[in-house]
């Protein structure tokens, strides 16, 4: 893993010296800083990956001091006929679109107007494999132009030189062959250090929360099957940054699946590019939809979905169009009802028990799912979300639950557990898991948070697939045991009560007795004479 660590850490630095370069010019913190940073980004990988693809098809471009010249040497047909050989997900750049092009002409007038027209070329050419689209169909810009964002005109050319010059000194291209290999996870380290500086309302309404490693794998390795064979769909609905869908589609293969995916962030939609281009997904750009899953959902009606996975939002003011899911095209898939509005605290609307409802009607007749809720969700006595529970149970979709350690998430304490869910369950073979005592604390800046071994995130994973029980961690209940309890999808509620017996003898079971009796006559006698010294001091005490 050195050249994971070596080029996480490469990145990182890029990601530090691309924030330098704002605040110098007076955009530290701005709104807009998170756009030039991400967009910047997504070039220079995109100049990366074309560099590299070409140089696999024609070896002798392989020095980079000469690519551009030998590149631009080519006639016009030969330029063609390379790009018509690579992979329709490779981006197609022009020689004078190229980083190395941009920094040997960095001091021609008007570089500014350069820069921004580069990038504004290549979002046209390549819109088609690399826009992400609404729910109305409308594609988004890959780029800005961003030396719009500095309001002093006198700078603008200078700043875009500083972005250059930091870009050149960083390459992607001596990774790709490891990476693409190995399928290192990192780049969910990357994301989140990319979009914590941004990311400040603390779970409010459009915080981001990072599903760990951990639990993105256990889930993966829970749902797909070692034999998968096809072409799977795969759906998330409030995706994020797309880490539980990577590790998905590591684990499907991802020439095996398709994503797709809904979110109503434009910038978790950014983010989930860069995640599908670094992950070798970049031919499911085009399914990810910027939209209200909820409200305005783009996929409902056209997809029956093999796999989805989601860590959706657990509460949230959807207040505004609360009123609007009442009506009869949107009951049937909100089977258990709709949280009302509190007269207090609208942002505690329990947001994600729509969207474990959109998950159920989404997956197909052979579909699963794995959903993180709130853990007070497999307890609830009553309301939408025993209903839930109810459905899943009678229907026989039910194939288990895994409460994990509290604090496995560090930007949130809330305790959370992975509903599995699966159209062909086993319903005499339900795994009911409480992993809530395994894992380690460690402190992540002023948070705690709580890490599992790959040992331990290894028996969570065949213990649920072999449906084994194990003493305080696992259990196998049947429909009709979790219908006894009341729908409890709680482990602890089903583990047997174990109680060790002495043998002693009744001169011992006295002595004992003798002994507790004599202890508590000694604490009322000292609980008297406390009493009598208080009562003394009180009447010395005198007032003025």
């Amino acid at each position: 893993m050195t050249l994971d660590i070596t080029y996480t850490t490469k990145t990182k630095q890029l990601i530090d010296n691309l924030k330098s370069v704002c605040a110098n010019y007076g955009l530290g913190n701005d709104g807009n800083e998170f756009k030039i940073i991400s967009q910047v980004f997504l070039y220079k990988f995109l100049n990366d990956k074309f560099r590299y693809e070409i140089k696999k098809l024609k070896p002798e471009l392989g020095d980079n001091k000469t690519f551009n010249e030998q590149l631009e040497a080519m006639s016009v047909g030969e330029r063609e006929l390379l790009m018509d050989l690579l992979d329709e997900n490779v981006p197609r750049l022009k020689p004078h679109q190229l980083i190395t092009y941009l920094y040997n002409i960095q001091n021609t007038g008007d570089f500014a107007k350069t820069f921004d027209d580069t990038l504004r070329d290549i979002s046209v050419e390549n819109a088609d494999v690399f826009s992400i689209k609404s729910s109305t169909g409308a594609k988004d810009k890959l780029f800005d132009e961003l030396s719009n964002f500095i309001t002093d005109s006198s700078q603008r050319d200078a700043f875009c030189k500083a972005l250059i010059n930091k870009l050149f000194e960083f390459s992607f291209e001596e990774s790709f062959d490891t990476y693409f290999d190995e399928k290192y996870d990192f780049f969910k380290d990357i994301f989140e250090y990319l979009i914590k500086d941004y990311n400040s309302d603390s779970g409010g309404k459009y915080a981001e929360y990072y599903t760990p490693n951990a639990v993105a794998r256990i889930i993966a390795n829970i749902l797909v099957a070692e034999d998968e064979k096809g072409n799977k769909k795969c759906y998330d609905p409030s995706v994020g940054s797309g880490s539980l869908l990577m590790s998905l589609a590591h684990k499907i293969g991802e020439d095996k699946c398709t994503i797709y995916s809904e979110d109503i962030s434009q910038k978790s939609s950014t983010m989930l590019r860069l995640n599908l281009i670094l992950n070798n997904l970049t031919h499911s750009i085009p399914n990810v939809i910027k939209t209200n899953t909820i409200s305005q959902p783009f996929y409902l009606g056209k997809q029956g979905f093999d796999y989805i996975v989601s860590n959706p939002p657990f509460k949230l003011d959807f207040s505004d169009f609360r009123d609007d899911l009442e009506k009869d095209s949107f009951k049937e898939r909100f089977f258990a009802g709709i949280p009302n509005v509190p007269k207090a605290k609208k942002e505690s609307m329990a947001i994600y028990l729509l969207f474990i409802q959109h998950i159920i009607h989404s997956l197909n007749d052979a579909g699963k799912a794995a959903v993180v809720v709130p853990t007070g969700f497999i307890t609830a006595q009553s309301g939408i979300e025993k209903k839930i529970r109810e459905r899943l149970v009678d229907k026989g979709w039910l194939r288990g639950v895994v409460s994990m350690p509290s604090n496995i998430f560090a930007s949130t304490g809330t305790n959370v557990s992975v509903l599995f869910i699966d159209k062909q369950a086993d319903s005499e073979h339900i795994v009911l898991m409480d992993a809530s005592k395994l894992g380690d604390p460690i402190k992540e800046g002023k948070n705690l948070r709580t890490v599992l071994s790959k040992t331990e995130e290894g028996d969570i994973v065949e213990k649920f697939n072999k449906r084994q029980a194990e003493k305080d961690l696992s259990v196998v209940v049947t429909k009709e045991q979790i219908k006894e309890k009341n729908y409890s999808f709680s482990a602890g509620q089903y583990f047997e009560v174990n109680i060790d017996y002495a043998d002693i003898t009744a001169d011992e079971f006295g002595a004992k007795m003798q002994g507790f009796e004599q202890k508590l006559s000694d604490l009322f006698s000292k609980g008297n004479y406390l009493d009598e010294q208080i009562s003394k001091q009180l009447k010395v005490l005198r007032y003025e």
